[in-house]
């Protein structure tokens, strides 16, 4: 203001002197009037002139000038750069929560007033058909037309959730089951909703899996202790001789040895499943495995076949593999095993070791046995999945041996490898990766 009244005076001192200089001392008051009116007219132009600018974008704001209006210019165009700056990081911060939101595994839908779709993310737009863009201001309802959905969505009742079905394009079709979703609305600002989906299809799975197993242990187990009850309940109450008698203790230790055996590998799995992947630091001879594989082998198979079976052990390759040396003799027996029950006695089982020429390892059991019908062949490492059931009780079997080789490859990073011809035999391959194989080195003397 001080600058504004100095300014004003000058002007009108000085035209009002020049005019004294040229008219004479009379005319010194029309030459200060006219000093002013100039100063004002100046002052008028350049407060229009940012008016102008301000009221179309305020982009073409002068830069600083003398003046009142040269610094109000000035601190405008500093306060709209700050405007400026806080708008791009609140849109910067806008549109990382929206990159945050659309890589969710679940889906987002916000809905206005009237149940239009204000925006969805990607999963969303997967797990009900729609289009993102497209269908924006869509009334969802209109898109989703499950009749569960529609009553819930329409309830304004949003204690609980409602679980359906997927209508997704390339969803359902490309599993066995039917994707469900479960969907829970929540109100805010208002009337408007927030929709959460959230794929429910591997826990219901997981929940059926964990019905069918606590189903099939309480059967396993069931059985033999039928038995022995029945067993019991005749030592207790009828005379036996000596050689009945014996027979039915003989029995029961049957029964008793199944169940710990069915114990035993119930354990096992729950170990696997429950403990943290084997290192690559721990090294054993493949010699070793197959050798303790050949002796555990052999005597089962003299105890199921007085004439036993031709069985056959071959390294290839001398080698090393790096890993859990119980896991990776548990999964090798149990292939061995498998094969030796199910051929009939005379029958060939053929163990082999090799190295692929990519550097893997292979350890493959081949049989001579009844084979297995394609159909069974996927659901072989479920557990508890028997093609014969009374064929494996009687060789001793409890269903789980391929889920606990199949756990055991998975966490050595090996696959399992099956192939089999009804009426000419089996072939079970463990392949293990290259960075878990090495060529056995000498023993120190």
């Amino acid at each position: 203001m001080p600058f504004r009244i100095a300014t004003f005076l000058i002007a009108s001192i000085v035209l009002g002197l020049g005019a004294a200089a040229i008219f004479g001392w009379k005319f010194g008051w029309l030459g200060a009037w006219l000093g002013a009116v100039l100063w004002l007219a100046l002052d008028a132009w350049r407060a229009e002139r940012l008016l102008r600018v301000l009221r179309n974008n305020a982009s073409g704001l002068p830069t600083r000038g003398a003046g009142v209006w040269g610094e109000l210019a000035e601190r405008i165009r500093k306060l709209l750069r700050e405007r400026e700056q806080q708008t791009r990081q609140a849109e910067e911060r806008l549109q990382e929560f929206l990159a945050a939101i659309q890589a969710s595994p679940n889906g987002v839908i916000l809905l206005d007033e009237q149940g239009r779709i204000e925006w969805c993310n990607q999963t969303a737009a997967a797990q009900f058909g729609i289009n993102a863009e497209r269908d924006l201001l869509q009334h969802l309802a209109n898109l989703v037309r499950d009749p569960a959905f529609v009553a819930y969505l329409a309830s304004w009742n949003y204690s609980r959730d409602v679980v359906i079905d997927a209508s997704g394009h390339g969803q359902a079709q490309q599993r066995s089951h039917p994707v469900r979703l479960s969907v829970q609305v929540h109100p805010y600002a208002g009337n408007r909703r927030m929709l959460l989906t959230r794929d429910i299809t591997a826990v219901e799975q997981a929940e059926a899996m964990r019905r069918d197993f606590v189903a099939n242990v309480s059967h396993e187990i069931r059985t033999p202790l039928t038995v022995l009850a029945g067993f019991v309940e005749t030592l207790q109450n009828l005379p036996l001789d000596a050689e009945e008698r014996t027979r039915y203790l003989s029995l029961m230790s049957q029964q008793s040895h199944r169940m710990e055996t069915l114990v035993n590998d119930l354990l096992t799995l729950s170990r696997l499943e429950g403990s943290a992947p084997p290192s690559g630091s721990q090294w054993i001879r493949i010699r070793a495995l197959l050798a303790q594989c050949e002796d555990e082998g052999r005597g089962l198979s003299g105890r199921l076949v007085p004439q036993g079976h031709r069985l056959s052990f071959t390294i290839e390759a001398e080698s090393e593999i790096s890993g859990a040396p119980t896991e990776l003799q548990s999964a090798m027996s149990n292939l061995l095993t498998n094969a030796i029950r199910y051929t009939p006695g005379g029958g060939e089982v053929a163990v082999t070791w090799r190295r692929l020429p990519d550097g893997r390892g292979e350890y493959a059991v081949r049989d001579t046995g009844p084979g297995i019908a394609a159909e069974h062949i996927p659901r072989l490492t479920e557990r508890f999945y028997r093609i014969d059931r009374s064929r494996s009780r009687e060789t001793g079997g409890t269903g789980l041996g391929l889920a606990i080789v199949k756990h055991i490859a998975q966490r050595h990073g090996a696959e399992l490898r099956i192939e089999s011809t009804v009426g000419k035999g089996s072939r079970f391959a463990l392949v293990f990766p290259a960075n878990r194989v090495r060529e056995a080195r000498l023993l120190a003397k």
